[in-house]
């Protein structure tokens, strides 16, 4: 599985219900699995990003269609990134001239 990070900021929709924002976030992880991919954690921040999601998919077009599907609540705006464990980066280095 591939994992992201995706980097979120509430949007004034998001930010009228604040309170609801656990329930909401459980809501998203069920949702989450529907599409096959796993929102392993999730963390609200101090900062330019409210939360940080870290997710894992099996391909970048489950993680497109579940960031479409939460972004079209209109809760939040997402910055999404790839991730690469040790693991992975190494795959990565090896493959250098």
């Amino acid at each position: 599985m591939a994992t992201y990070i995706a980097l979120s900021t509430f949007t004034d929709q998001g930010m009228r219900s604040v309170k609801d924002t656990t329930k909401r976030a459980a809501a998203v992880k069920e949702l989450a699995r529907k599409f096959g991919v796993n929102m392993s954690s999730i963390y609200w921040t101090l900062g330019h990003y409210d939360l940080v999601v870290i997710i894992e998919a099996d391909d970048e077009q489950a993680a497109l269609t579940f960031a479409m599907a939460v972004g079209a609540a209109g809760n939040v705006r997402t910055h999404t990134l790839r991730a690469f464990n040790a693991d992975e980066m190494g795959a990565v280095l090896d493959r250098m001239p």
